[in-house]
């Protein structure tokens, strides 16, 4: 046998070693070619559309979301129809809204018109009184920090908001700052202060609003209805189609808005879909435990092959004599100061829809 020579044993390990780099190394395009595609995709009219196509492919990228041209089109969909290309967003008539949230609060916690006036009255961080800042606020950025700071440094303001801050959502995508809280554990950037405050930037926006808009696998065939979800929260869509399910099976009338559960409730107090199942128990052959930890499911994808999922459609199905939609959007009618007109989650998925169909023909 012919000794094996050392530049031959040093070409197997630098092979073996490009090999080891190809099978770790991330898949797809490279953050430039996905930052290439998504500005060819976004509008010619935005401001900085190379910034807005970075953060979107940085966000992809560190979230290990495929950046093909459905998610990406989705992505823009959301954004464009949330802020219009706009991170910190102005909001109408935020200053008088927040005025009189303020008033209500104070009225709901019992504290005189009167000491809310002169707590607004004392200066601020920046110098300005409260209520002199409060008068001018214009995005939801200004207002979260305006609260911070009541919270900081007036006594008053931490007996009103303590632990509450009425800014709940924020940036150029509008996602929940909760949210947001709760999934950054792999956030990319340092962050600068604190994580609400991301939220308010262009970066920490489209990352967070990236992950809750796909961040998560559904069942749906029409992205319509991920885009609901959106509104209406994760699997809204599939769980308003299986409120309809129980409707038919029980002959009761349900509210489609996905949520199966009244959050904290005792046992003794369902809500009206659980207690419509509570109805089918024999069926089912489920007490009113099994039915609640299964409802409990309902934020999971696992929900859908559940023992309750399968049976109440197995009924509904044959009382109704025909296959009954897996996926439907909830009956949700959207409220909020911000809003000044009637609108639901079906109008603004069907918004988006529309956008994410443009941008797939761009």
């Amino acid at each position: 046998m012919r000794p094996v020579s050392a530049l031959r044993v040093a070409s197997w390990v630098v092979l073996l070693v490009m090999l080891g780099a190809c099978a770790t190394a991330p898949k797809g395009p490279s953050v430039d070619q996905v930052r290439a595609d998504v500005a060819r995709r976004i509008p010619a009219d935005v401001a900085d559309r190379q910034g807005w196509a970075t953060d979107i492919a940085v966000a992809l990228r560190a979230q290990r979301i495929p950046a093909n041209p459905e998610n990406i089109c989705s992505v823009l969909a959301v954004l464009e129809q949330e802020s219009g290309y706009v991170a910190d967003p102005v909001v109408p008539n935020l200053a008088r809204v927040s005025r009189a949230e303020l008033e209500r609060r104070a009225k709901a916690k019992h504290i005189p018109l009167f000491a809310l006036n002169a707590a607004l009255k004392l200066p601020s961080s920046d110098g300005r009184s409260y209520a002199d800042r409060l008068a001018v606020v214009r995005t939801e950025r200004e207002l979260s920090e305006v609260y911070e700071d009541l919270v900081g440094r007036v006594p008053l303001g931490k007996r009103l908001f303590e632990n509450w801050n009425p800014v709940q959502t924020g940036g150029p995508m509008q996602v929940s700052i909760p949210f947001a809280e709760e999934n950054a554990r792999d956030y990319p950037y340092e962050v600068q202060g604190s994580i609400r405050r991301e939220v308010f930037t262009r970066r920490g926006g489209m990352y967070f609003g990236i992950a809750h808009l796909l961040g998560y696998q559904t069942p749906y065939v029409r992205k319509v209805h991920r885009f609901a979800d959106y509104n209406a929260g994760w699997y809204a869509s599939r769980n308003a189609a299986f409120q309809n399910a129980v409707a038919v099976a029980t002959g009761r009338k349900l509210a489609l808005d996905g949520d199966l559960l009244n959050p904290g409730a005792p046992l003794d107090e369902p809500g009206e879909t659980e207690a419509a199942l509570r109805q089918l128990a024999g069926q089912l052959g489920m007490d009113a435990r099994a039915i609640r930890r299964s409802l409990g499911q309902g934020n999971r994808l696992g929900f859908s092959d559940s023992a309750l999922f399968r049976q109440v459609y197995a009924i509904a199905e044959s009382r109704a004599g025909k296959p009954l939609p897996r996926e439907m959007l909830p009956g949700i009618r959207l409220e909020s100061p911000k809003i000044t007109r009637e609108l639901s989650t079906a109008w603004f998925a069907n918004r988006v829809y529309d956008r994410y169909r443009r941008c797939l023909a761009r």
